[in-house]
C-alpha cells in the first residue's frame, strides 16, 4: 500500500451508515408471535406451566397441536383474560 491510514476514513464511513440506519433500527417493532408455548402461555398469564396445562385439560383453553407440541393461541389467552374482568 502507499502508507495511507485508512481507519479514520473507515471510521467516518461506518458512523455516516450508523446514523442513517439508527432510525429504521429504532423503529422497528419485534415480532410478537401468536403462538406460544405452554411455558410462554405460563409466563404471559402469570401462572405455572401446570397451571396451564390444568385449564388445558379442563378444557378452558384450546390448545393448537403440531408435530407432538402443544401451542397456544395468544387470541385466546385474551379471550380468557377479557372473561374473567366481566365476573366481577
Amino acid at each position: 500500500m502507499s502508507g495511507y491510514d485508512l481507519g479514520p476514513i473507515l471510521d467516518a464511513i461506518a458512523e455516516a451508515v450508523a446514523a442513517k440506519l439508527e432510525p429504521r433500527i429504532a423503529s422497528a417493532k419485534p415480532i410478537q408471535p401468536r403462538l406460544l408455548t405452554v411455558k410462554q402461555a405460563g409466563e404471559y398469564l402469570g401462572c405455572s406451566e401446570a397451571s396451564v396445562y390444568h385449564q388445558v385439560s379442563e378444557g378452558k383453553l384450546p390448545v393448537v397441536r403440531r408435530d407432538r407440541r402443544v401451542f397456544l393461541d395468544v387470541r385466546d389467552l385474551d379471550r380468557m383474560i377479557d372473561a374473567c374482568k366481566g365476573g366481577r
